[in-house]
Formats: structure tokens, sequence, C-alpha cells
């Protein structure tokens, strides 16, 4: 099936926002979505899916965003990321399930890319539902019924982190649905409140689980480029502070294209 939407896949699955999407040797992109694996293709106009239905494909890849007008605002904010974003048409944000989302990025603290998809994927093996080639991401009760195993993924310091997460929501004293409700601080907030989210995860999950578009995640990448493209230095807060008001309210947008723009 095919789905009409303004999206570039190599870009905006490769990017590093989620890491449970492999490029295959023909171009096409496999994952999993929920407990449905997924395989994408780029098509002119659009993208052809299997695996998933087209309203899953759409919400995902927030078809109900205005990416020309986007674009658009923090272009007329900055001539540089305006230069990115002109050389990298189709990069879009991506609605990532809330749990998943909020559980791989406390697994990413002071980690690669490629050692973060590892974890993941260690961890939806041993826990997650067999889907026939993939595994699912497995919900905090299926963690916490074979919490033995979890020293098998070789997660390090994270595992206790993890297990702590995986019982708090469980047990209902992390509302992962009722964060949504949270206006950006407010989500920020209590996202660090959760032992070992920091404000650099709180930002990316605040992003993209909860579409606060705002959010401006600075890592070493886009400290860097913050520093020798706009003067910026200093402390996370100072410089996602700056973020935001360089680039307006769809920093989290103009983020991507920043983090991005060694592969434009």
């Amino acid at each position: 099936m095919k789905a009409e939407i303004d999206v570039r896949l190599d870009p905006t699955l490769g990017c590093g926002q989620a890491h449970r999407w492999r490029r295959q040797e023909d171009g096409s992109w496999k994952g999993v979505l929920g407990e449905s694996v997924v395989t994408l293709r780029q098509e002119t106009g659009g993208i052809s899916f299997e695996g998933c239905t087209e309203r899953r494909i759409l919400d995902y890849f927030r078809a109900d965003d205005d990416v020309d007008a986007i674009v658009a605002d923090f272009s007329a904010r900055d001539p540089y990321v305006a230069d990115l974003a002109r050389r990298c048409p189709g990069m879009r944000i991506l609605r990532q399930d809330r749990w998943e989302c909020l559980a791989t990025y406390l697994l990413a603290t002071n980690a690669n890319v490629a050692r973060i998809a590892k974890m993941v994927e260690s961890v939806c093996c041993t826990f997650g539902k067999d889907l026939g080639g993939a595994f699912s991401f497995p919900s905090p009760k299926e963690i916490l019924d074979k919490k033995e195993d979890i020293c098998g993924c070789r997660l390090g310091f994270r595992t206790t982190r993890l297990l702590e997460l995986a019982w708090r929501v469980e047990n209902g004293d992390v509302d992962v649905d009722g964060i949504a409700e949270l206006g950006y601080e407010e989500c920020v907030s209590e996202l660090v409140g959760i032992n070992g989210v920091g404000p650099k995860v709180a930002d990316c999950v605040a992003l993209f689980a909860y579409g606060h578009l705002q959010a401006f995640p600075v890592d070493a990448r886009i400290s860097k480029v913050m520093e020798e493209v706009y003067g910026v230095t200093g402390s996370y807060r100072h410089v996602a502070d700056e973020g935001r008001r360089i680039f307006g309210p769809y920093a989290g947008y103009a983020q991507e294209f920043l983090y991005h723009e060694k592969f434009i």
C-alpha cells in the first residue's frame, strides 16, 4: 500500500530519532511499530508500506504537521538552518510510542547510536514478543515478569534505572499518558523527576514522544554546532534556551537539521 506524505525516509529514519529501523540492501527500511513488523520504501509522492495500516503510518510520520510552514518559520529566523532544510527536504519529526521512547532514551544515556541500538534490541529480544523475524518493545509488565533475565542485556548502570522505571510505570507512579496533558515546561519537569532522566533525555522525550516541537535537545554534536555557528556556549539549559530563542516554536525541527548537517 502507499501513503501520500511528504517524507524522505533516509534522513528521517537515519538521523537518530528512533533506534529500531534498519536500512536494507534494496534501499527499503525495516522496523517494528507496536507489534507489527513494518517495511517502508521511498516512492514518488510518498512511501509504500507493508505490515501496518495507513493510519498508523500517517500518525507515526506526523502527517498533520505542515512541514512547509514549519520550515518557512524557522528559515525566516536563521539563514544557516534555512540552507540545511533546503538541501534536505522531507525530513520529519516522528511521533513515537510514549513508553518505548522514554525507556529507549533512558538507555541512551552516555552511549553512541550503535550502542543504543544494540541495547534496545537486546531488551526486545529478552522481554518482547516474538513477531517472526523481530521482537516487540516490551511493556513494563513484561520486563518485570522476567527481571531476573535483565543481566544478559548488558545494560551496565542502566539496568537498575530501567527496572525502576518499569516498576514506577506499571504501578502508576509515572503516568506516561498523563504527561501528554502537560505543557512543555511541566512535561520536562515531570520527566527529570525520573531516575536516569536528565535535561537532554527529557527534551528528547518531550520532542519525540510528546510532540513539544519547541524542545531543543543538546548533545555533543549540537553543542559544537551552536558554538561554531552561533557563538553559544555554557550550560545545557543556556544552550537549549538559546536554541529555542533563535529558532522559535519549531526549534525541535531546526535541531534535527543541525544534527543531520554533516550528512546533508
